[in-house]
């Protein structure tokens, strides 16, 4: 099985060396981590580079914004299992092996918990998932979305069902999610496989 994890960057020097660590540290050779690039001025790029590891592949997004810049990289995968993350994130250690478990269950979405901390990665929030009062359910989540990107992971088998992303979705996540509950099977992980952080203001 091979692994992609899908990144978004924007001017994300200030945490994501930390993220990248994480995230490599649990990707085995064949894996990769493709990052799309929103045309970032600070130092993004260059730690990026820094790093002078194989499996990060960068491209620059052809378009702008968030959420076309998560669907150039999902396009350019070619793993199995396919991950968001957010480029100033931390992965939790086991986050790879806990959602891999899932995906060999036959659930073609996984949704995991995250802790929330702060700019100084001081935990604020032990399970995103209960602050939002998450709950499964196609129907539930096309009234409230209790998808978050940096969470989830999804088989390939949906790529081509929700590529090219629909102009006027509110979010991308939440388009992920829902074509999980229609073509596949889809699990919320109670289990908190991230940092998630959240700024002050």
């Amino acid at each position: 099985m091979i692994i992609s994890v899908c990144m978004a960057t924007f001017n994300g020097g200030k945490y994501i060396e930390k993220q990248v660590r994480s995230i490599l540290s649990q990707l085995d050779e064949k894996d990769e981590l493709v990052i799309s690039d929103d045309n970032s001025i600070d130092s993004t790029l260059s730690i990026l580079r820094s790093f002078n590891d194989s499996r990060i592949k960068i491209f620059q997004n052809p378009k702008s914004g968030l959420i076309s810049n998560f669907e150039n990289a999902i396009n350019k995968s070619k793993g199995d299992l396919i991950f968001l993350a957010d480029q100033d994130d931390i992965w939790i250690d086991n986050k790879l092996e806990k959602t891999k478990i899932k995906y060999l269950e036959g659930y073609n979405v996984i949704l995991s918990d995250a802790c929330m901390i702060d700019e100084n990665d001081k935990i604020i929030n032990e399970s995103v998932l209960k602050l939002n009062a998450s709950k499964e359910g196609f129907t539930t989540n096309l009234i409230k979305n209790n998808f978050i990107g940096c969470c989830m992971a999804f088989d390939k088998s949906l790529k081509t069902i929700i590529l090219p992303f629909p102009q006027h979705i509110p979010m991308h996540d939440s388009w992920i999610g829902l074509n999980g509950y229609i073509h596949g099977k889809v699990h919320f992980l109670p289990t908190p496989l991230i940092f998630y952080r959240k700024y002050q203001n």
